[in-house]
Parts: C-alpha cells; sequence; structure tokens
C-alpha cells in the first residue's frame, strides 16, 4: 500500500511504473482525492491559525476588560468550520484509503515486462525428464486404483473440488509435509510456527488478499473472519503493528497448514484431482528482512524451495514472472514448475516472492535501526512445497509399469512399512 504522501507527491511516477502491469488503476480519481486532501489539509491549518490568533485576542480583551461577545462568536464559528471541514477530510481520506489499497506493487526493475503468463522467463531446469515403456497415467487414476483417493465421496461430503485421501494416501501427504519441515528447520534455518487457520479482516488486508480478492476466499461472515488462503497471511501478520529490534533480523519461519480457497475465477479448469481445490496442504517459508538484502533472500529462499524438489528428484523448472502475470503484492516472483507426466506438461509447485515493503506498510512492520528512525522490513514468502501439488508429480514420475509407484529414498523413513505403492490393500 502507499502512504498519503507518495499519492500526493510521487503519483505521476508511480502511475507510470505502475502502466507495465496492465491493471486498471483509477488513476484520475486518486489524484482528483489527493488534491482535495491537500486543499482541506491547508485550508483547516489557515482556520486553525485564525482559531489561535482569536483566542490570543479573546485573552487580551479579557484582560482589558472589554467586551469579547463578538471575538467568541468568531472563534465559535472558526470552530465550527474546522469541525466540519475535518468531517470532510476523513471522508475523502476514506475513499483515498480504499483507491490505494487497491494499487498494486511496484514491479523490481528486472523483472520481465510482458502482459500474461505467455511472457514469463525460464531462467533454469533441473533434473532428467522420465521415460515411460507406456503410456503414463494421471494422479488421479493412479490414486483411484492404488486406493490413495477417493473423490466421489469427497464431492458427495462437501461439494465438487474436495478429496479425500485414505490410507497410504493420507500417510504420503503427511510424510511429505514432514519431510518438508524437517528439511526447512534442519538444515535451512527457519523456526516452525503452528498459526491460527483463521484470521481477521485486517490480518488479510495486510498481506494484500484484501480488498481486492474477497470473492477467492471464504469468509465467516457471522465474525467477520476468514480462512487462510496461505499460511503467509497468519505468520506475516506476526508482527502486525510492531517495531523489531534491528539485530532480531532476518527471521526466517516454516509453517504447515491447510490452505482455502475458492478459486472463484477458475471454473472449468482442472477440475479433477488434486491440482486445483478448494482445500490443500501446504508448507509455507516467510521471510522478514532488511530492505538491502531482500534480493539475495529471494534467492535463498527459492533455492531452500528447489532444494525439496531435488531431494525427491523430481525435475522442474524455474521461472520469473513478467510484469503482466506478477501478484498484486509482489515485486518479483520466481514460480518453480514440476513436470507432470500425463499433461507433457511443468505445473506451478511453488511461488516464492519479494514484496519489499509492500505487506510491512500495510500491516505496520517495522525494524529499529542502530540510528535514525524506524523503517519498514521487506517481507518474503514461497511454497516450500504445496503438498498436493508435490505428491500429484510424485505419483506421475515414480509410477511403475505395473500400476504401482515406487516411494523416494527420503520418504522412506517417514513411511518405514513398504518402499513401494500397489493393490488396494493401502486402505
Amino acid at each position: 500500500m502507499y502512504d498519503f504522501r507518495v499519492l500526493k507527491d510521487q503519483l505521476e511516477a508511480l502511475q507510470h511504473a505502475l502502466g507495465v502491469r496492465g491493471q486498471e488503476v483509477p488513476w484520475d480519481l486518486v489524484r482528483k482525492l489527493s488534491e482535495q486532501r491537500r486543499e482541506l489539509i491547508g485550508n483547516i491549518e489557515e482556520l486553525r491559525n485564525q482559531l489561535k490568533q482569536g483566542s490570543n485576542t479573546v485573552a487580551k480583551l479579557k484582560r482589558q476588560q472589554q467586551p469579547t461577545d463578538e471575538a467568541t462568536a468568531t472563534l465559535r464559528e472558526l470552530g465550527d468550520r474546522i469541525q466540519a471541514m475535518e468531517g470532510q477530510l476523513r471522508g475523502i481520506e476514506e475513499q483515498l484509503q480504499a483507491h490505494a489499497l487497491r494499487i498494486p506493487n511496484t514491479p523490481h526493475e528486472s523483472v520481465p515486462q510482458g502482459t500474461s503468463e505467455q511472457d514469463n522467463v525460464e531462467i533454469r531446469r533441473w533434473g532428467t525428464l522420465p521415460t515411460f515403456a507406456f503410456p503414463p497415467q494421471s494422479h488421479e487414476t493412479l490414486g483411484e486404483a492404488l486406493g490413495l483417493f477417493d473423490f466421489e465421496r469427497a464431492s458427495k461430503i462437501t461439494g465438487s473440488r474436495f478429496s479425500l485421501s485414505l490410507g497410504l494416501g493420507a500417510k504420503l501427504e503427511r510424510a511429505l509435509a514432514n519431510f518438508m519441515l524437517d528439511v526447512h528447520t534442519r538444515e535451512h534455518g527457519y523456526t516452525e510456527v503452528l498459526p491460527p487457520y483463521i484470521v481477521n479482516r485486517t490480518t488479510m488486508t495486510g498481506t494484500g488478499q484484501l480488498p481486492k480478492f474477497e470473492d477467492d476466499a471464504f469468509h465467516i461472515t457471522s465474525e467477520d473472519y476468514f480462512l487462510i488462503p496461505t499460511a503467509e497471511v497468519p505468520v506475516t501478520n506476526i508482527y502486525q503493528q510492531e517495531i523489531l529490534p534491528e539485530t532480531d533480523l532476518p527471521l526466517r519461519y516454516v509453517a504447515h497448514t491447510p490452505c482455502f480457497r475458492r478459486e472463484a475465477g477458475s471454473y472449468g479448469q482442472d477440475t479433477k484431482g488434486l491440482i486445483r481445490v478448494h482445500q490443500f496442504q501446504k508448507v509455507e517459508l516467510v521471510n522478514f528482512v532488511q530492505p538491502e538484502d531482500s534480493y539475495q533472500a529471494l534467492e535463498d529462499l527459492t533455492t531452500c524451495a528447489e532444494a525439496i524438489l531435488q531431494a525427491l528428484g523430481l525435475p522442474y523448472r524455474v521461472i520469473t514472472l513478467c510484469t503482466g502475470d506478477l501478484g498484486f503484492s509482489a515485486a518479483k516472483t520466481y514460480d518453480l514448475e514440476v513436470w507432470v507426466p500425463s499433461q507433457n506438461t511443468y505445473r506451478e509447485v511453488s511461488s516464492c516472492s519479494n514484496f519489499e515493503a509492500f505487506q510491512a506498510r500495510r500491516a505496520g512492520i517495522r525494524f529499529r535501526p542502530k540510528q535514525g528512525k524506524p523503517s519498514h522490513v521487506h517481507t518474503l514468502n514461497g511454497s516450500g512445497l504445496a503438498v498436493g501439488r508435490t505428491l500429484v508429480a510424485l505419483l506421475e514420475n515414480y509410477q511403475q509399469a505395473d500400476g504401482s509407484v515406487r516411494i523416494p529414498d527420503v520418504l522412506r523413513p517417514y513411511i518405514p512399512e513398504t518402499d513401494r505403492i500397489e493393490g488396494m490393500k493401502n486402505r
């Protein structure tokens, strides 16, 4: 979010910088409201000066034992005018704030320009694509044949786009999540947290989900609470409206939570299986760093997410999102896309972003340097990884000709009873 000073003094530069995003912003209205605010503040200040002078005049008249009725009436009139103008100012600032909350972050200069995902730039690949002597099956076909999933009963329990994992299917999800947590905490230096899965409106606004994306969120209307769409939301807001000591930075947290998304704009896409569902598990990495360290932190965070895919032996590629495909709050984003054989393509399994000070300004998260005034931290986050989509890739890349699925070696300590999934005995 941008403060009123930026909207007043740097509006033209901001409009130019955000032009590459291709998103509509009512700049003329923002400019008009900003000018009205500036004019009102000037008028209120002038009236306050008059009020101060008038108060001095009344005091002087009283000392001289002269009539004060006329001067007092003038003061009363000035006070009423100030009160009315302050009401107008509050109304204009509320409108300006509402628009400011919908203005996206400014892309970093290194972000490639483009209008859609077609303009994203691949920067590297890892791993060798598997070859099969048979037509590779989809994860939903494999999962149902092996007794790992039951999408029909999940639909009966709730509705479409929900999943039900059973037996080794549930164990695999748990094994993947625990493996990810162990790697990030033991090898990458992250601190594990278990945050609330329900958050308030202020928290959702702090990370940028609201107000723009409210239709994509599950809303508990009775309390005005929201089910979290990602652990990024509660974990980033741990330090909402706080000033951190400089010596505390950097802070690195990892959380494993369910995530809830309405996917309001994606009907007709990936309607089967685990790729796009309303509830899924994800391991999330969140960083709080000093501004000068944030772009190195983005590289480090992305490397941590890649380490999981490499340990699992899953081929993937890294994509830099272009300006037109960049998320609302992000200044720069790398997507990790894992190979899905049945679709003969790569699918997103992690999104790693630097938000610079955008979220910190909205959530009021600052740090106090040794010298100088408090400054906003830079926040980053990334999936480390999305558990369901990682399971999709695991099942499809490790499938065998007999319909079984080999379990990667790194997961064997979490599922010691078998090294492969076969038959319906998994329930």
